[in-house]
């Protein structure tokens, strides 16, 4: 298998000095397109409802959802922009948006998931102070220190993914229809994100929520009351939802990391990787930008019923709206037959 990368970041089906790619199978565009429609829809409808439910529901506005509604932010970004055109490659079979979209897709995409992850480490840092060290959590997550960490979060993003415009590594890559993150460009470089991107900061998210678990754990065992923290049932559940929040995502991103990082150490191993691996790598990671919010309505009772309160009031206005339009028609009609008469 052999890394194909554009030095112009531009690659078409239809034009003859650049080489036609197809994947081994012809259903696989098949397939991906239809994993990536499924991905924009549940992603759109999903991050909007918990954006909504957090503003509505005075019982969603802690602080901690602040990182929630930050991350829901960053999954929303990709569904509207670069989502789009990477299926628009998918159906022409090349990049035909041209190089200015290309880059801005890249952007993004790597804004998104760079956001995605320092978000999650946010709420697990959340988590972790609410949980351990209760006593503190008021003084070290006030609303306004709060909004100063989600800031610092997308400060720290942009930071981040600056550099790739620097070191061009923002190219397409016709084996997943995407201009994304050039992992062949320089092994210094790959290694420096993967590390800097992945591996730290789920090594931090990783350290919080086994501490919390170590103390559930204990809170659980113990028979005489002490002077350690109690946990209540409804902090529980909200821990649990975000580790499944953080354990789908280290799955879904997981495989794309570690093939990069494994060329990066030793290029000769990238024809070792199948081409069916390399594209599912990405399209997992792609997937689970809409998985976050099926998880807090599956997991989370506030977020599940507040849900159901935005969908009813949706659904009872277009209904409201659909009778008074019959309504008015048949008022008109009725007004037309008077003056015949």
């Amino acid at each position: 298998m052999i890394f194909w990368h554009t030095k112009i970041n531009v690659w078409t089906s239809t034009d003859p000095k650049l080489p036609m790619f197809t994947h081994s199978f012809p259903w696989v565009a098949t397939v991906l397109a239809g994993v990536l429609i499924t991905t924009i829809v549940v992603d759109v409808i999903g991050n909007l409802l918990v954006i909504v439910s957090v503003f509505r529901n005075r019982k969603l506005r802690k602080a901690g959802n602040a990182f929630v509604v930050s991350l829901a932010f960053a999954d929303l970004v990709v569904a509207i922009y670069p989502y789009p055109l990477v299926l628009t490659a998918i159906f022409h079979n090349g990049w035909i948006a041209g190089y200015i979209h290309c880059q801005i897709s890249g952007f993004l995409m790597g804004l998104s998931v760079i956001g995605s992850i320092f978000n999650i480490t946010g709420i697990a840092i959340n988590r972790y102070c609410y949980i351990c060290h209760n006593l503190k959590y008021d003084k070290v997550f006030s609303s306004s220190n709060t909004m100063c960490y989600v800031m610092l979060v997308w400060t720290l993003t942009i930071l981040a993914i600056v550099p790739n415009w620097f070191v061009e590594s923002l190219q397409y890559d016709p084996r997943v229809y995407s201009c994304t993150f050039a992992q062949s460009v320089s092994s210094l470089y790959t290694i420096t994100v993967v590390v800097v991107h992945f591996i730290l900061p789920m090594s931090i998210v990783t350290y919080c929520y086994l501490r919390i678990w170590i103390l559930v754990i204990q809170v659980r065992r113990r028979v005489k009351p002490d002077s350690r923290p109690k946990i209540k049932p409804h902090d529980l559940r909200n821990f649990l939802t975000m580790f499944v929040v953080f354990v789908l995502f280290a799955v879904c991103w997981a495989p794309l990391n570690l093939i990069g990082l494994v060329v990066a150490l030793d290029s000769r191993l990238s024809r070792a990787i199948p081409e069916w691996l390399f594209t599912a790598s990405y399209f997992m990671a792609y997937f689970n930008s809409c998985l976050n919010a099926v998880i807090y309505g599956v997991l989370n009772h506030n977020f599940r019923k507040e849900y159901k309160r935005i969908v009813l009031i949706i659904f009872k206005g277009k209904i409201n709206d659909a009778i008074l339009r019959v309504i008015s028609a048949a008022f008109r009609e009725t007004e037309i037959l008077k003056c015949s008469k």
